[in-house]
């Protein structure tokens, strides 16, 4: 083994150690329940009420374009009605919880990693940890919580979005009428297709806050670092929405095609 990957295995072994630290400072804050609630209230504005603009029209785009294209291929073979069960289906279980994952890492987990990399290499977290505050308690486990309740309902209301607008764009462009939206909507959509979508926006928005947190918590060398650091943050936080979906969906196969 060369010096380079006798260095670079030095560093994914000190990155795994400083992810199983945050890790469990984190679970302990949790358990005692040691949360600033006003920055937790503030964390639930920010990541929750700030996106639902880029939601609202991701979603919407998304449902309007996927309910076009469904209605043209079955229109092919004759089958009208399944077009929103189609369009419901794979936005509850698919593009929903996904692409508002990846718009909320983009806008939300860039911003975390930036405010919280420029108060460590400005030595604001060391002066917290000096006042006898817990940086873990006031910084993290807000954003995580946070995450969790927020990006969840983001979800949903981008289900929602995407659904309705699939609808308008079928009832305004096309032959489908109403009754055949509600026929396709009840064949789609059942509750294990709601939990299934709650539970992956519920992951995502835990891997979003605790990941670009802990980029921010470990960031170092100046306005480079935390460029770096944010930069990082955004293409680990995607990737890892993307893993987590393929592995939510493996484990979960046998339920979905029951």
């Amino acid at each position: 083994m060369n010096l380079f990957s006798f260095k670079r295995f030095e560093g994914m072994l000190a990155g795994l150690g400083q992810i199983s630290v945050l890790t469990r400072d984190a679970v302990v804050s949790l358990c005692k329940w040691r949360i600033t609630w006003r920055e937790f209230v503030y964390q639930l504005y920010f990541i929750g009420v700030k996106s639902q603009a880029v939601v609202l029209v991701t979603g919407a785009f998304t449902g309007m374009v996927l309910g076009a294209q469904s209605y043209f291929q079955f229109h092919k073979v004759k089958m009208d009605t399944a077009t929103l069960a189609v369009v419901a289906v794979s936005m509850c279980s698919e593009l929903g919880p996904v692409l508002t994952g990846l718009m909320v890492a983009g806008r939300v987990g860039a911003a975390m990693a930036a405010e919280i990399g420029t108060m460590r290499v400005t030595e604001q977290i060391d002066a917290l940890e000096t006042l006898a505050y817990d940086p873990i308690a006031y910084l993290v486990v807000p954003r995580i919580i946070a995450g969790f309740v927020m990006v969840t309902a983001l979800t949903v209301f981008a289900n929602a979005i995407g659904i309705c607008t699939a609808y308008l764009t079928a009832i305004l462009a096309t032959d489908i009428k109403w009754f055949d939206f509600r026929d396709g909507l009840q064949l789609g959509v059942n509750e294990f297709q709601i939990f299934y979508s709650l539970l992956k926006s519920f992951l995502f928005g835990g891997a979003i806050a605790f990941l670009c947190s802990y980029e921010g918590y470990v960031t170092s060398a100046g306005a480079e670092g935390v460029g770096r650091s944010t930069a990082k943050a955004v293409v680990i936080t995607s990737v890892w929405i993307l893993v987590l979906d393929a592995l939510i969906a493996s484990a979960l196969a046998p339920y979905l095609q029951a």
